[in-house]
């Protein structure tokens, strides 16, 4: 299945977006098959291991899966994601020559941001939505309530620190589109254990 061409849609795709650190490259389709089947078919595999392209290359060849590139911090990480066959980026950060790179590539692209500075050089570069990162760590939603105040038109995927006992919270705000959550695919977890949490976490934009 082709992604979706633009981040808005794939941050609509799912309720929630599992981000997935995974050493092992033998257990990445294994894992993308049991989020797949649990409702959530938006991955983003993070660029913390030295397994992770080859991962994205696995998770690829799961039927409906979308799978992205995460913990994407210059250039040279965005052309490995791709040449991997990323079909989203996401950057824990936002600077100018990662940003214009992955606006020239086309892939659809959420920058991290957790100030108003950052999300107005975002908004400079045509840019509307974004990852509120660390989430918890920057203040929660009181933090997010007052950006979203000023910057009306921006959408946002919260990640860092959410628990599926406050990802609801996060959700019920209008320009929350969607969260990030390691919490659906624990290390160490079996297939029917992920899949179940996938299951818990698709219900929750319902």
């Amino acid at each position: 299945m082709s992604a979706p061409d633009n981040i808005e849609e794939i941050m609509l795709s799912a309720p929630v977006i599992p981000v997935l650190v995974v050493d092992d490259p033998a257990e990445a389709r294994p894992i993308a098959e049991a989020l797949v089947a649990g409702g959530l078919k938006v991955l983003e595999v993070t660029l913390r291991t030295d397994a992770a392209i080859e991962v994205i290359k696995r998770m690829n060849l799961v039927p409906g899966a979308i799978v992205g590139a995460g913990t994407v911090t210059n250039r040279d990480d965005l052309d490995r994601a791709l040449a991997a066959g990323a079909e989203f980026i996401v950057s824990p950060g936002l600077t100018e020559p990662l940003g214009r790179a992955a606006i020239k590539s086309g892939v659809p692209f959420l920058p991290g941001i957790a100030t108003a500075g950052e999300l107005m050089a975002g908004l400079d570069m045509g840019l509307t939505h974004f990852k509120f990162f660390p989430a918890m760590a920057n203040g929660g939603i009181p933090a997010l309530k007052a950006l979203t105040s000023v910057f009306g038109k921006c959408k946002f995927c919260p990640t860092g620190g959410i628990t599926p006992e406050t990802a609801p919270d996060w959700l019920a705000m209008e320009q929350v589109l969607c969260v990030g959550g390691s919490w659906v695919a624990p290390k160490g977890a079996s297939t029917e254990e992920i899949r179940k949490l996938a299951e818990e976490a698709a219900e929750m934009g319902k």
